[in-house]
């Protein structure tokens, strides 16, 4: 960017700079609508990833996909198939001069800044730029079921990490088929947390086929000090298990279960080590979906960093675009 005089509203040519090394911690960016929270989202995005910084990109209203649409000719040609049929008849123009002049405005605004084709060059060499549509074939789907698998050894050694894991998954799971409740007093919340906990901390992974099996006959006698009868009688449990199986019966369900593993090193890095900006596009998910969704995502995020030696330096950026819903006011 350049900074701008206060007073006056000038900006200055010389370049205001913020060395990447720097996004250490947490930031929120607060504005007004049309105040431009999202163009400088996708800016320090762009500017992170030509610095070989990766980024898990979630975006709850689809705005980011746009990091994708990037054209190192700037021609006409490139913009014509992403312009509104609507937009054009707007300015009066036919498709193709809509797209020349949306192609001259964007070669302008550029060079205004110092801009040009290469620097776009640069962008897509830098990194890869792909779009992932969980619960849809849309994008590329993403498998939740990497997020059953046990955990690396080394989060098991974290009590509080592990803990944090088995509720959180836990709780992603009975939203998603409507069941809400206090993690310690929900007989199907303590239920499934100790289902994950005994089987994770033995290194068994899960799949929901198992959990079902598990939770109507679970390798359980004791729930705390009370039997397993008198906590949870079979009955109840059956039901339980039929809420889930449900779920894992219901049409367009398997789309969850197929397609890139929900696994943050898979996400953030190309198969030959190359950074990546993986955009993970919620908008066409029901508000219990989207939660269910970010919360895994969210929790292999946090176990992922946990594995990371050292904070020198940045190992990758984590940006949502709308917090609203997801994080306390």
């Amino acid at each position: 960017g350049r900074p701008v005089e206060p007073a006056t509203g000038e900006v200055r040519e010389e370049p205001l700079l913020y060395d990447s090394r720097d996004l250490v911690t947490h930031a929120v960016c607060l504005g007004m609508t049309g105040s431009g929270k999202t163009g400088l989202g996708i800016a320090l995005l762009e500017e992170a990833a030509i610095d070989g910084v990766p980024a898990l990109v979630i975006d709850p209203k689809g705005d980011l996909t746009n990091l994708l649409l990037t054209f190192p000719e700037l021609a006409a040609g490139d913009f014509e198939p992403w312009v509104q049929e609507e937009d054009a008849r707007r300015k009066g123009l036919d498709v193709p001069a809509f797209a020349a002049a949306e192609a001259a405005k964007w070669k302008k605004g550029l060079a205004s800044w110092g801009q040009d084709g290469e620097r776009i060059r640069r962008l897509r060499a830098a990194a890869s730029f792909r779009i992932f549509t969980p619960g849809s074939n849309a994008g590329e789907p993403i498998s939740i079921l990497a997020t059953f698998a046990a955990p690396p050894p080394e989060l098991a050694l974290d009590g509080e990490l592990f803990g944090d894991r088995v509720q959180s998954t836990a709780t992603s799971l009975l939203g998603l088929v409507g069941i809400a409740g206090d993690p310690l007093r929900s007989r199907e919340h303590i239920l499934v947390s100790s289902l994950l906990d005994r089987a994770w901390r033995e290194g068994r992974s899960y799949d929901l086929a198992q959990l079902i099996a598990d939770v109507q006959k679970p390798p359980l006698e004791k729930i705390g000090v009370l039997p397993l009868e008198s906590f949870f009688p079979a009955k109840e449990r059956f039901e339980l298990a039929m809420t889930i199986n449900a779920l894992l019966a219901a049409p367009g369900f398997e789309v969850w279960l197929k397609g890139t593993p929900l696994d943050v090193q898979q996400l953030l890095y190309t198969a030959d080590g190359r950074p990546q900006v993986a955009v993970l596009s919620i908008a066409h998910l029901s508000d219990a979906e989207r939660m269910f969704f970010v919360s895994l995502l969210l929790n292999q995020a946090l176990a992922w960093m946990r594995t990371r030696q050292g904070t020198s330096s940045l190992r990758a950026i984590l940006y949502m675009a709308e917090i609203s819903g997801y994080l306390p006011p």
